[in-house]
């Protein structure tokens, strides 16, 4: 009577989890931490809220199960949910592109290799770093509330200001303008895109006649156009 042969198929798969494990083992071991994080901090209250939007929920009684009738009353007789969403979309497709256009600018500015450049980068990065601090917001209440220094420079002319921040009729573009003020995150990555367009095509360019203004349309903006698009997906996530 022969001996059973063992499986090969099955032995090979064991050895090449083994190897593979051996080998990315410390790099799982080293995420571990963000990924009980991303379950815990993030998936995990996802889930929950889904859950809680298919309930009557009022955090003191246990929630009750009602299914969609939350989603159908959100979407046909709550108006405010209409005007949110048009206040939101107003904010990001007007936001985005000024912010973009005006991170794209300061970096072709910068990019021309001007001195200091390490400190002015550092400067205009400093905007997106503080975000929405509580500072920040009290310096902004002081430029743009009824009795401030907006107002202040246009009472010298004559006119009366409103308040920028609490009018209905201008507060939202109030915000856009300073969302655009935090401009420094997609700045940087435009100036990293510039630096990897060949300095030859530009000096063809100029040997052929071609203008600054046609340079930027035929050269630069083509070949930054995955910056571009990069830039334009995180921003529209953040507005969002």
């Amino acid at each position: 009577m022969e001996a059973p042969v063992p499986h090969a198929g099955g032995a090979v798969s064991q050895s090449w989890w083994s190897r593979v494990w051996q080998n990315h083992a410390p790099g799982y071991l080293f995420l571990l931490p963000w990924f009980i994080g991303f379950l815990g901090l993030t998936i995990g209250p996802i889930l929950t809220s889904f859950y809680l939007s298919l309930t009557n929920f009022d955090l003191l009684t246990a929630p009750r199960w009602v299914g969609a009738d939350n989603y159908i009353r959100m979407f046909t007789a709550d108006p405010k949910f209409i005007a949110s969403m048009q206040v939101t979309l107003t904010f990001v497709i007007f936001s985005v592109p000024l912010k973009l256009a005006f991170a794209l600018g300061v970096a072709l500015l910068l990019n021309r290799g001007m001195r200091g450049l390490p400190l002015y980068r550092a400067l205009f990065y400093l905007p997106s770093l503080l975000g929405a601090s509580v500072a920040i917001a009290i310096l902004w209440r002081q430029l743009f509330a009824g009795d401030g220094l907006v107002n202040d420079f246009l009472s010298v002319f004559g006119i009366q200001g409103p308040s920028w921040i609490s009018n209905p009729r201008y507060s939202l573009w109030t915000l856009i303008v300073l969302s655009i003020w935090q401009f420094g995150s997609p700045m940087i990555i435009f100036l990293a895109g510039l630096r990897q367009i060949p300095q030859d095509m530009y000096e063809a360019a100029s040997l052929d006649g071609a203008s600054r203004w046609r340079q930027f349309w035929k050269i630069t903006l083509p070949l930054l156009t995955p910056v571009v698009f990069f830039n334009a997906i995180i921003q529209t996530i953040e507005a969002f």
